[in-house]
């Protein structure tokens, strides 16, 4: 399974460069559309000696971890969603708010939270930490909703108070949910951040991009949203497995594991 596993990625991997390859020459695309793949790759390679590169990496990782972690999106996503998840009333009061407010998208917001922030790194984490809430808070809601309503009643009937029915009924059917959104949202937080250098312009790898694109090296934009790319597929991975850790006892990851 680990071989299989393995040799699927890199097959996704080697099938993307061959036709980021032979797009050019098939469509006859001029250079300053899609360059050949060779030049993109020269282009990244030259820009990776530079400092202003991993300064911009710097930059961009710092705005995710900052709007995924130190604000505190995931946090406050779990403890609101099992909060109104638990109790009915409050989730038939905020059901039409949270689908009013859900679906507005983070980039629509950039005018209100550029005029109320003003600099870029402020307005870019209000934007991270928005989208990144969502996603925990929505899944959440759905793991709190999937509660066996036979495990709540024996619960009941043992006795077990509020909190305790949180603990060991509510908390272990909520928890992959929770874990799930996490994931979301770290992959959502760092579109955000990439999004927020390129529409704002605070520091980081979608300014250098925007920088790229406007100066006409359209090159070495294409690397660099390459290595956008590699970073989302980091954050994925990395995720999953801290996913897969969290959730061993669960048995949807028992069943990986003996597949």
């Amino acid at each position: 399974m680990t071989g299989h596993a393995v040799r699927l990625p890199r097959a996704g991997v080697l099938g993307f460069a061959a036709l980021l390859k032979a797009t050019p020459r098939v469509l006859r695309l001029p250079p300053d559309v899609l360059p050949p793949l060779s030049a993109i790759l020269s282009a990244l390679t030259g820009e990776l000696g530079t400092t202003g590169f991993w300064q911009a990496v710097a930059d961009t990782l710092e705005q995710w971890a900052l709007g995924l972690v130190v604000a505190v999106a995931v946090a406050a996503g779990a403890t609101v969603g099992v909060l109104i998840g638990s109790v009915p009333v409050l989730r038939r009061v905020t059901a039409s708010t949270i689908e009013f407010l859900r679906p507005i998208p983070s980039v629509a917001l950039v005018p209100l939270v550029v005029l109320l922030f003003g600099t870029p790194l402020g307005s870019a984490l209000v934007l991270i930490v928005y989208a990144a809430f969502w996603q925990v808070l929505v899944q959440t809601l759905y793991g709190v909703g999937d509660v066996d309503p036979i495990a709540e009643q024996t619960a009941r009937s043992y006795g077990l108070g509020r909190w305790a029915r949180i603990r060991y009924v509510l908390w272990p059917t909520a928890q992959p949910y929770v874990v799930t959104g996490v994931r979301l949202a770290a992959s959502v937080a760092l579109i955000l951040a990439i999004t927020a250098e390129l529409v704002i312009g605070s520091p980081g790898l979608g300014q250098q991009i925007a920088a790229a694109q406007s100066g006409g090296a359209t090159a070495l934009a294409y690397g660099l949203i390459l290595v956008t790319g590699f970073f989302g597929l980091v954050v994925n991975v990395g995720a999953r497995a801290v996913e897969r850790r969290m959730l061993r006892w669960h048995v949807s990851v028992r069943g990986e594991a003996v597949t």
